[in-house]
């Protein structure tokens, strides 16, 4: 069920944005709501489960490299992750070095879920909530590129592919670590949840006005990982 579920996350997320890619506002709509999903999960589930392991006093440093860790993979993927793409300057994004960068991210979102002991886990739905927009954009970018009829559509449908498999495959890798690393991976994980929806969630608006269809959106995305937490069990 996890694997269907982020594999069907990527895919629906990319079909949406094939065919929808060029509504730039329900995009940066679908990121803010993630984002203020992803932030609460991550304070509410994450971080808690990181903090009361046996090694929590080392941990903040794990943290801080996660957040490091986004920061250098954006370099290869130009802010993808929180939306900072515009359809005239898609030259500026190599598709190789998108999707090294994706991949990486992906791969190690899906490291912790190995030891993740509950099914439909709140940090399981975090990852899915956060591959519908970051796929969404994806398939803007990858399937309505003004050369895209002209080049072959197999690079792209490799680079969703690989994007669909990296959380399981990085699931799978994670069977083989000691269970008692888990709590490493996710301060690691926590660091690049909290790094991105925090630049989406607080980067500035033009002109400084207060978007109150944002605040809106981030409220709701909260409000849906609330009642995510209130209503599983906590180990």
């Amino acid at each position: 069920m996890t694997v269907v579920l982020l594999i069907l996350s990527v895919i629906t997320g990319v079909f949406l944005g094939k065919h929808f890619g060029k509504k730039e506002k329900l995009a940066k709509n679908l990121l803010v709501l993630s984002a203020g999903f992803l932030i609460t999960i991550c304070l509410n589930e994450v971080f808690p489960q990181v903090y009361t392991s046996k090694a929590a006093g080392n941990l903040g440093i794990f943290v801080i490299a996660g957040v490091l860790l986004q920061m250098v993979l954006e370099a290869l993927t130009k802010g993808f992750e929180h939306g900072h793409f515009h359809h005239h300057s898609e030259n500026n994004i190599l598709p190789m070095a998108l999707m090294v960068g994706l991949f990486i991210h992906a791969f190690i979102e899906g490291i912790p879920l190995a030891n993740d002991n509950q099914q439909l886990s709140p940090y399981l739905w975090g990852i899915v909530f956060h591959n519908l927009p970051i796929s969404f954009i994806l398939g803007a970018f990858l399937f309505n590129r003004k050369n895209e009829s002209k080049a072959s559509p197999y690079p792209s449908l490799l680079i969703v592919a690989l994007f669909a498999l990296a959380s399981p495959m990085g699931m799978l890798l994670g069977n083989y670590f000691n269970p008692d690393l888990q709590p490493y991976f996710l301060a690691i994980v926590g660091g690049i949840f909290l790094h991105i929806s925090s630049v989406i969630i607080f980067e500035s608006n033009k002109n400084h006005n207060i978007d109150w269809v944002k605040i809106g959106l981030v409220i709701l995305g909260v409000s849906l990982a609330l009642v995510m937490h209130l209503f599983h069990s906590h180990p």
